[in-house]
């Protein structure tokens, strides 16, 4: 599909803000004074950020406002509510944090399960619509790259090894994700054949295609990537998301946390890279329609 740059800025920083509200709801990081004003303006100013992105990706973003009326049956609706009641629980955790030098560990764990359901939300958006395949296994990798972001929570060896440990199982994820979604669409062996019920009389191929030109359908759903670039930026996105913040995260452990903002920095690029990938290699079942039967066994 087309990659939007509204929608892919939003899961990147929507993810960074609520990843930083889980980890510090479970009390992670320093107690110090400038810790917690420094975290917490920087966890609901790139969340509040994140989520007014999400409103250009909308035909009209003055309609905004009617996505938090579908909250039984809409995934997207569920996240707007989830977002707004998350930052608002942190607000108030934050606020007795910062003021009152206490953390209330119980408002803490709290705002922590509001992101995390948050961020569950968001990957069911996608791995709700069968006829993105590359799209069905989306949650988990969704939950780990999002808390895969608490570079800037050291403090302690403790947390920078649970850092990297969430590092690698991000990076792994993100891996099982895509070679998990290829196995499932070759096994299916879906083409248009199978699409038309005509695959058991013989070999059914595309006669003349629907339009002589380019459309819509075919700009927005079958948006199609050169390989050898998508090779390029998995590579980047790998190396700049996961190797160089791991290798970044053991220097700060000798040579001092300012390592950890560039590690951040590097997680934060390399998530963009994967999260561009993440859109335009998840090609539509529909492009078949248009003789791309290889949309579903890239």
């Amino acid at each position: 599909m087309h990659p939007a740059p509204s929608i892919i800025l939003f899961t990147v920083l929507s993810g960074l803000g609520l990843g930083l509200i889980i980890w510090m709801g479970l009390g992670l990081g320093p107690d110090s004074a400038t810790f917690a004003w420094v975290s917490s303006i920087a966890a609901l100013g790139i969340s509040g950020i994140g989520g007014m992105l999400s409103a250009l990706h909308l035909g009209k973003p003055s309609n905004a406002s009617r996505s938090f009326s579908q909250w039984r049956s809409s995934w997207l609706s569920r996240e707007a509510c989830l977002l707004v009641t998350t930052l608002a629980v942190f607000d108030l955790y934050a606020a007795i944090w910062c003021l009152a030098g206490t953390r209330l560990f119980p408002l803490g764990l709290i705002a922590a399960a509001l992101a995390g359901a948050t961020i569950y939300s968001t990957a069911m958006i996608y791995a709700q619509i069968r006829a993105v395949p590359r799209w069905s296994l989306t949650p988990t990798p969704y939950l780990l790259t999002n808390q895969s972001l608490i570079a800037v929570t050291g403090g302690t060896a403790q947390v920078w090894l649970a850092l990297l440990a969430l590092v690698c199982a991000a990076g792994c994820a993100v891996w099982w994700q895509s070679k998990a979604s290829h196995v499932r669409r070759s096994s299916t062996g879906a083409s248009i054949g199978s699409a038309t019920g005509l695959g058991k009389i013989g070999k059914v191929r595309l006669f003349e295609s629907p339009h002589t030109g380019s459309n819509y359908l075919l700009d927005e759903m079958a948006y199609q990537i050169a390989r050898h670039r998508a090779d390029q930026l998995r590579k980047i996105g790998f190396g700049a998301g996961f190797a160089m913040p791991i290798l970044l995260a053991c220097l700060a452990m000798s040579a001092g946390a300012s390592w950890l903002l560039l590690a951040l920095v590097s997680h934060v690029i390399g998530m963009i890279a994967l999260r561009w990938l993440f859109f335009a290699e998840a090609q539509h079942v529909q492009a078949m329609f248009y003789g791309q039967d290889r949309v579903l066994h890239l």
